[in-house]
């Protein structure tokens, strides 16, 4: 009633109708929510009944594995959420498709031997996953066949109870063959920044339309940005931090208090950008269920929509906004690292 009281009087006999039903409906669940809290214990009774690897579901409960992992697992279905994006256009999650195939190949236990006994099988019968995307401006729903990760890493031994026994290297490997790269072009740049270039370097070979030089430069200033916020921002007083840093990123915050100087939006230049989010949500799935052979980025200082498109914009009418951090050695060089490493 103190609820009801602070809707319309012609709204109150309909939610009250509403709210005491779902009161009927409602299950305790039967998770001792205390036990969890404090002690980090999550037992339940469907988790037992999942019959998956225990690694797995304790993962999921300490969030070091995403939603889509447990939907595709349990489910085998998965949701992939629109973004701004050109409607007319492909979904931009297609751009990430042969990622989550590998995803899905994992989880499924798709194995080369099945693959090959099930050639003369119809194609229904290969495990999929049940993908809700958009089709324009429509909901789309597709299945999709999951992929088989190589020879020499999937076999019985490799299963997913025992992928945590996977050699480090072995899961690196996997991660970055997926994404088309190789370690040892990664090998100038910080570790926690090399997955975000290796799945800027897929970005750059799968999107469709191609990638431009200013969204490429675009991106790359954006990362550059959050660099040197971690560094200039960080509150542990034995990290050491160079004058020109600050400078740099005193500068950096004047020039975004400037107007644009272009306030058009590029719906095209989004979706490109939309894609690449798509390739880095995936690829950071993917790492999450390897255990991790790459660093996790810090995903708030890593992108900015607003800023990604205004870096864009004035790179076109203005290129010397690619200097932006020149007052800053450490940046620039990191600049060009950054910029020769995904162009080879």
């Amino acid at each position: 009633d103190h609820v009801l009281k602070y809707l319309k009087k012609h709204q109150r006999g309909e939610v009250k109708a509403l709210l005491c039903t779902s009161v009927e409906d409602y299950t305790p669940s039967d998770v001792n929510l205390e036990d969890f809290f404090q002690n980090g214990k999550y037992e339940s009774e469907a988790a037992r009944k999942s019959d998956l690897p225990q690694w797995v579901l304790d993962a999921l409960v300490k969030g070091k594995l995403a939603p889509f992992i447990s939907d595709a697992l349990v489910l085998r279905s998965t949701f992939l959420h629109v973004q701004v994006e050109n409607m007319q256009r492909p979904s931009a999650h297609s751009t990430a498709l042969p990622i989550r195939q590998i995803i899905y190949g994992l989880l499924l236990k798709v194995s080369q031997n099945t693959e090959t006994a099930s050639s003369s099988k119809q194609s229904n019968e290969l495990p999929v996953v049940c993908e809700f995307d958009r089709l324009q401006k429509t909901l789309k729903k597709t299945f999709v066949q999951a992929a088989s990760p190589p020879t020499d890493f999937y076999d019985d031994h490799f299963s997913l109870d025992k992928l945590m026994e996977v050699p480090e290297s072995c899961r690196q490997t996997l991660l970055l063959d997926t994404l088309g790269v190789n370690m040892s072009f990664l090998e100038s740049i910080p570790s926690h920044l090399q997955l975000p270039v290796a799945v800027t370097c897929y970005w750059i070979r799968c999107s469709e339309p191609k990638v431009t030089l200013h969204q490429l430069k675009a991106l790359l200033l954006m990362m550059v940005s959050g660099e040197l916020h971690r560094i200039t921002g960080d509150p542990d007083p034995t990290v050491s931090r160079a004058e020109d840093d600050s400078i740099a990123y005193n500068e950096f915050l004047k020039w975004k208090e400037k107007k644009p100087q272009n306030k058009d939006f590029d719906l095209d230049a989004a979706h490109s950008f939309c894609q690449w989010q798509c390739c880095l949500q995936m690829g950071f799935y993917l790492n999450q269920l390897l255990c991790s052979p790459l660093p996790e980025p810090e995903l708030t200082r890593l992108y900015s929509g607003t800023l990604v498109q205004r870096l864009y914009q004035e790179l076109k009418s203005t290129p010397s906004v690619e200097n932006l951090f020149s007052l800053s050695p450490k940046m620039t060089q990191l600049y060009q690292v950054l910029l020769n490493t995904v162009e080879s």
